[in-house]
């Protein structure tokens, strides 16, 4: 059985649906898709590993990921929203990890050279 990890229910709406609403802002993205993915990522990958880890955290929980979010244009106002969905849900939720052969492990330097092929990239080698 995998582990599982309790999130706040805000990163979990924040991965899925990519509306951002996690009370710890994207510090709460960054734990969630890095517990699911089991890696360290780093900015550019975010959007590769909400794509991978959407359908899981719908499968997970699809009554909290088919809540429609209304327009969020403050902390205040993300926060306000969350508190309405706490006597429903709670305020955090059991969460799995990825399946394996649901994630794919790109290397960062590589894949910021994916996505922009002329990206002046300074590597500065291993720093042990």
């Amino acid at each position: 059985m995998s582990e599982t990890r309790d999130f706040h229910i805000g990163d979990v709406l924040s991965a899925a649906t990519g509306i951002l609403v996690s009370p710890d802002h994207i510090a709460g993205v960054y734990r969630i898709l890095d517990f699911m993915t089991g890696e360290s990522l780093m900015t550019h990958q975010l959007p590769r590993a909400s794509r991978e880890c959407e359908p899981s955290l719908r499968a997970q929980h699809p009554e909290l990921c088919a809540v429609a979010i209304p327009t969020i244009d403050s902390k205040e106002s993300a926060l306000a929203f969350l508190e309405t969905l706490y006597p429903r849900f709670g305020e955090r939720v059991a969460v799995t990890p990825l399946d394996p052969a649901d994630h794919t492990s790109i290397d960062p330097i590589a894949e910021i050279k994916m996505i922009n092929p002329n990206a002046k990239i300074i590597e500065l080698g291993d720093a042990s």
